[in-house]
């Protein structure tokens, strides 16, 4: 796709695509490199383990695009520091095309803002799309619902408000996404609340099954028991109500419209990639995922969006934004 024959030809295609953002590339043999994509094979960063959610996007993607780009596309996982690592590792590579993140939200939007001493921030890297977006589902203890009569997030509220602070809810530890949305609709309903942070999101949905803990917010990716009714389901934070799960409300019909807190999973490149390597990757992108199997086996997840490269910034900036607020006001920060 794309292929220029003549410097020319691609100098019009990137004025025309972002106009003084090619600037940084503006030297012959930038040009000649950029028509020249992709040349040799493309690794695509994972800073997760082997077998996660993300790690499966990303070979979806790999096993994809490198039918449609004709280079090899290969996968290294660089788990660590709740994926700061890997992402750092991206952040600082060369902005050629050929060093790719696969990564989720968590690591762009939260991990600058928590941690004191961040080697990235979300201006670091350049996006190119949003492939999946997981909604959380709050949950809570099935059992323990029934007993107190629960069975809505307005039920909930009324019972944190008669009995302050005994509402407990668990998380994968203090600045994850699901203890920044939990904290989000507490300050919402004015409501106090108890966090008992976990090591990870599975022990957390696991501690509410066990009656550990009340409740939590979850991904069906990490909780599918919310579908045998281990977890009773009280509202998704999608925009819409999930196809597995039509009779749960979501967020904005139990009264919560600015609680739209997702867990997305996204493919992005080193800050100064060229715009028209870019918007190959992301042509590339959708064609991955477009077949039939893996659309299907993610949508099992959650549901495959594409977001486009400039929706993708707009929606980093629009979510730091929220959560730094969040942030400040509950405090939060890690060495």
């Amino acid at each position: 796709m794309n292929k220029f024959s003549s410097r020319r030809e691609f100098l019009v295609a990137s004025a025309g695509v972002a106009g003084a953002a090619v600037l940084p590339f503006a030297s012959s043999t930038a040009f000649a490199q950029d028509a020249k994509w992709p040349a040799k094979v493309i690794r695509i960063v994972v800073p997760f383990p082997a077998g996660s959610i993300t790690d499966t996007m990303a070979r979806m993607l790999a096993n994809g695009m490198a039918k449609s780009l004709g280079q090899p596309v290969i996968i290294d996982n660089k788990g660590g520091a709740n994926g700061s690592i890997g992402v750092a590792e991206v952040a600082r590579a060369a902005p050629d095309g050929y060093t790719l993140l696969a990564t989720n939200s968590s690591s762009i939007t939260v991990n600058p803002l928590i941690y004191k001493n961040s080697p990235y921030k979300a201006n670091s890297l350049a996006p190119i799309t949003v492939v999946l977006d997981a909604p959380f589902i709050l949950n809570v203890n099935a059992d323990w619902a029934k007993s107190n009569a629960i069975n809505s997030v307005q039920d909930l509220i009324a019972y944190a408000k008669r009995k302050p602070s005994e509402l407990t809810y668990g998380s994968a530890g203090p600045g994850n996404l699901a203890h920044l949305a939990y904290a989000m609709l507490s300050n919402s309903a004015k409501i106090q609340t108890t966090h008992v942070p976990y090591k990870a999101a599975s022990q957390a949905s696991m501690a509410v099954m066990a009656g550990e803990v009340n409740s939590s917010f979850d991904t069906l990716a990490s909780v599918p028991q919310i579908l045998s009714g281990k977890l009773k389901a009280l509202a998704v934070t999608s925009n819409e109500r999930l196809a597995q799960m039509p009779d749960v409300p979501t967020m904005a019909q139990a009264g919560f419209p600015d609680l739209s807190v997702k867990f997305w999973l996204g493919l992005l490149a080193p800050a100064g990639t060229s715009p028209v390597i870019i918007d190959e990757l992301y042509a590339h992108a959708k064609t991955a995922m477009a077949v039939p199997a893996a659309h299907a086996a993610l949508s099992a997840q959650g549901v495959v969006v594409m977001q486009n490269p400039k929706d993708f910034a707009n929606r980093i900036a629009a979510e730091t934004k929220q959560l730094v607020e969040v942030i400040k006001r509950e405090k939060i920060s890690l060495d």
